[in-house]
C-alpha cells in the first residue's frame, strides 16, 4: 500500500468533521454497539471507551467499551460479529488472520477489518525501587513477572521476549491495576507492560511509591528487533516523573478495527468522527497524539473496511489499492 498526505489536507482534518450527522444513509446501522477493549487500568481500556463515547454522542447512538482479554479476544469476538468494534496490535492481528489465535486455533479470522490508526505499543518493564532491580539483566531467575491479561499482546509477546533476552520467570497473568497491586504488596517482582503510554497503572504506581522503569540496552533493542514484528521506540522523560531521560524500548502499531459486515456508511460516520478532530482524541488520552492519518500506512496486514477506505480516499490524499479493501 502507498500513502500520500498534504499538509493542507492534514489541517482540513483538525478543522472540523467532514460530515455532518443527517448527512449519512443510516439504513441498517446499529442502534448501540460495542467496542472490545482490554483490563481496566490499562491504555485500551480508556482510550476505547473514549472513543466509544466520543462515536455513540456525536452519532446518537447507544456505544460502550467491554472489558476482555486484549487483541486476541477482540479479534475474534469482531470476526464473530459480538463486537462491533475493537483494537488490535498487527502482532496478533497477523496470527488470526492466519488462524494461529489461540483464542480458536486453526480459525482465519478474515472477517476482521482495519479501521484507523491509533499508536504504537510500547513494551516496558517496571519494579519496585526497592527490589534493586534497575535492568533486565537484574531480573532475578524464577522471577515472578506479571504479563497482563492471558490472550493479551503483552502477554503474547512479552514472555518470548524475555526468553529471547535469557530471562528466567514464574508467568502471571491479569488485569493491569490487579497486577500493580500485586507488585506493590510485594507478590510480583515485576511487570512487563506491553500498552499505549502513559500506562495508567504505571502513573497511579509512580503516586503511591518508588519505582523503576527499566529500559533495554542497544544490544537487548537490538536482538528484539531481530526476532519479533517490532520497531524501535523510545519512551518519552515527560511521560512519567520517574524518568528522568527518554527510555529505550520497542514498539508494535495498534489499529481500531471493526467486522466487516458492518454498513460502509456506519463505519465511515465513525471514522470521521475520529479522525476529524485529534485534538478531541488527545483530551481523552495522550497516546492518541499518534492517532492521525498519516500512520494509515503502517498498516500492512487488515484489509480496509470499505466504509473506512472511503474516508481516507475522499479526505486525504491517500491511496489504497481495491486489493487492500474488504471484497475489493
Amino acid at each position: 500500500m502507498t500513502f500520500r498526505f498534504t499538509a493542507i489536507a492534514a489541517c482540513a482534518l483538525a478543522a472540523s468533521p467532514a460530515f455532518a450527522q443527517d448527512d449519512y444513509d443510516r439504513t441498517d446501522w446499529p442502534s448501540s454497539f460495542t467496542v472490545g477493549t482490554a483490563s481496566q487500568g490499562g491504555t485500551y481500556f480508556a482510550y476505547g471507551s473514549g472513543w466509544a463515547n466520543l462515536v455513540g454522542e456525536e452519532l446518537g447512538l447507544s456505544g460502550g467499551a467491554e472489558v476482555t482479554g486484549g487483541p486476541m479476544q477482540n479479534m475474534a469476538l469482531v470476526h464473530t460479529g459480538d463486537a462491533a468494534f475493537g483494537m488490535t496490535t498487527m502482532g496478533p492481528a497477523r496470527e488470526s488472520l492466519e488462524g494461529t489465535n489461540p483464542i480458536a486455533p486453526g480459525l482465519e479470522m478474515t472477517n476482521v477489518c482495519a479501521m484507523f490508526p491509533m499508536y504504537q505499543t510500547p513494551f516496558s518493564v517496571t519494579a519496585l525501587s526497592s527490589s534493586g532491580i534497575e535492568s533486565i539483566s537484574d531480573i532475578p531467575d524464577g522471577a515472578r513477572i506479571g504479563f497482563g491479561p492471558a490472550g493479551s499482546t503483552s502477554d503474547t509477546y512479552f514472555p518470548r521476549m524475555m526468553d529471547e533476552l535469557g530471562v528466567n520467570y514464574e508467568r502471571r497473568n491479569g488485569g493491569w491495576s490487579d497486577l500493580g497491586g500485586q507488585l506493590q504488596d510485594g507478590l510480583l517482582d515485576v511487570i512487563a507492560f506491553a500498552a499505549g503510554i502513559p500506562v495508567p497503572a504505571v502513573s497511579q504506581l509512580e503516586v503511591q511509591t518508588d519505582v523503576n522503569i527499566i529500559e533495554f540496552t542497544d544490544e537487548e533493542q537490538q536482538t528484539l528487533l531481530d526476532a519479533f514484528p517490532v520497531a524501535a521506540f523510545d519512551i518519552a522523560a515527560d511521560t512519567y516523573s520517574t524518568l528522568e531521560e527518554p527510555a529505550t524500548s520497542v514498539a508494535m502499531w495498534n489499529f481500531a478495527v471493526a467486522n466487516c459486515d458492518l454498513p460502509a456508511s456506519f463505519v465511515e460516520a465513525v471514522v470521521d468522527t475520529v479522525m476529524s478532530d485529534n485534538a478531541r482524541m488527545v483530551n481523552i488520552h495522550r497516546a492518541a497524539e499518534s492517532t492521525t492519518p498519516e500512520n494509515a500506512d503502517k498498516n500492512t496486514v487488515l484489509p480496509w473496511h470499505p466504509g473506512a477506505a472511503a474516508w481516507f480516499r475522499e479526505n486525504t490524499d491517500a491511496e489504497i489499492p481495491d486489493d487492500m479493501v474488504h471484497g475489493g
